[in-house]
């Protein structure tokens, strides 16, 4: 039977894109207002606007896996204070015996959905993971990068966070579950760099992926296909921490669900084929402290100041100890290849892109620090996290003057990564016991179904078992 949703709220893109920018700049004053005013304005709406049937709420696991529930909006605003969920079935959050989690759903990130990627009648809100007895999960980092953030702000500082992510286009529907060494993936466009047909299916896709960024509210930079064939990248605005990292996820959703109904898949393993360049997620970071930015260098613009040279050579320092985190696949160590562009060499420069940390040249506003060796496949909130805790508190390494200074490189496989991971102490006071060890057992679960040499093709168990693509199917299949 069907029935025509015609009383559900369906909003026209000039309309979503002003609703959105309005909910971002109030995101953008989230520290000056009570989060009780901006919870009461919201609901408040819900209560009022008939058109809406359903809330979605967004959650991540301790991977960076997106996830999300649809709640009836009557029952969300009756017991949202109350919204529990099997944590057990979330990989990387909690036992069998200890599975139930509460969700605290952060009406700050409240988002107005574009009906044909999500249907009509529903908004979005981000909602952080508690315990039990509601104490922030030691494995959600969306929330213990927002605990980080408030005793940062306490202390005068202002973060922005963009992030340049890049993904393929696969040919076929749900192309990376169907994945066989002998097939491979089919790629939908031969178009490299800046190319490609104005009406071919990676033009089309990268369109109608950014009217949908667009509608949402990410005030968009530019967008266009990447070096490698079937590649694209979709640039848009800094933001503040949690709003980039939040909107990571959505891009990555949005991608997925565009493709989908093209008959394609969004794919962003950071190697899914070889011969070819991979995929990255440029990251980078700049810092203001009453209302400064504090990596400018007013005396010499073409170097960071003092302040963001020590942010880097902290990264650099700790950089083969979080690499794990920066790159958390079997895939990802693919990419790492100098031979295409691959930034794998622990050093900063000003322009040779092979570096981990690029320091582009800037002014008062947009000078910055751009990390290059991030994969497209880790968790954004325990990336930037990891990042602002290593560049502001790690230690830096000590040198000797007398010593030849020989460029080291980052590992060239997980099993290495997981190794100087584990036996790091720096690591454990970085992420806390807890959440460390249940990475460590995510990772190596994965690595230890995978061959250690990674060799010439892309293996079944790198792109099966991989943690955006594997379900309790594909995982128990082998």
């Amino acid at each position: 039977m069907n029935i025509e949703p015609a009383n559900f709220l369906s909003l026209s893109f000039k309309q979503l894109e002003e609703k959105n920018l309005e909910a971002k700049k109030l995101r953008n004053k989230r520290t000056d207002l009570a989060p009780r005013e901006i919870e009461k304005k919201y609901k408040d709406y819900l209560k009022k606007e008939d058109g809406i049937k359903a809330v979605t709420v967004f959650f991540s696991d301790l991977e960076g896996r997106f996830h999300m529930l649809d709640y009836d909006k009557k029952f969300l605003l009756e017991s949202d204070s109350n919204l529990t969920f099997d944590g057990s079935s979330v990989r990387g959050f909690s036992h069998v015996t200890e599975s139930d989690l509460r969700l605290k759903p952060d009406w700050a990130s409240f988002y107005w959905l574009p009906s044909n990627v999500f249907g009509p009648g529903k908004i979005a809100v981000f909602a952080d993971i508690y315990t039990e007895d509601h104490k922030i999960h030691p494995c959600d980092f969306r929330a213990r990068l927002k605990e980080l953030m408030e005793d940062l702000e306490k202390k005068g500082f202002m973060i922005n966070v963009g992030a340049e992510l890049e993904g393929f286009l696969l040919d076929g529907l749900d192309a990376e579950t169907r994945y066989t060494e002998r097939k491979g993936f089919k790629l939908v466009s031969p178009g490299g760099y800046y190319h490609s047909l104005p009406k071919d299916k990676l033009r089309l896709f990268i369109d109608s992926t950014a009217e949908v960024q667009r509608a949402m509210g990410f005030e968009n930079e530019k967008d266009h296909p990447e070096v490698a064939p079937s590649q694209f990248e979709l640039n848009y605005k800094y933001a503040d921490v949690i709003n980039a990292a939040d909107q990571i996820q959505l891009y990555k959703l949005v991608a997925r669900q565009v493709a989908e109904n093209m008959e394609c898949t969004a794919c962003f393993l950071p190697k899914p084929l070889m011969n070819i360049n991979g995929s990255g997620m440029h990251t980078n970071i700049s810092i203001s402290k009453k209302g400064k930015n504090i990596f400018y260098n007013k005396g010499n613009p073409k170097i960071v100041s003092k302040e963001g040279l020590d942010f880097t050579e902290k990264i650099l320092s700790n950089a083969n100890e979080i690499c794990l985190v920066l790159n958390s696949s079997v895939n990802a160590y693919r990419r790492l290849d100098p031979n295409y562009e691959a930034p794998n060499k622990i050093r900063y420069s000003h322009s040779d892109r092979s570096s981990m940390v690029r320091l582009p040249i800037g002014n008062e506003h947009s000078t910055r620090i751009e990390v290059r060796s991030v994969a497209p496949d880790t968790n954004p909130y325990l990336l930037i996290y990891t990042l602002l805790k290593t560049g502001l508190e790690g230690e830096k390494e000590q040198k000797d003057d007398n010593k030849r200074v020989r460029t080291k490189t980052l590992p060239s496989n997980i099993y290495d990564a997981i190794r100087i991971f584990k036996s790091s102490d720096f690591t454990t006071d970085l992420l806390g016991r807890e959440a460390k060890e249940r990475y460590l057992e995510l990772k190596e679960a994965v690595a230890n179904r995978s061959p250690k040499e990674l060799g010439k093709t892309i293996k079944n168990s790198e792109v099966l078992y991989h943690h955006e693509v594997t379900n309790q199917y594909l995982w128990n299949k082998f």
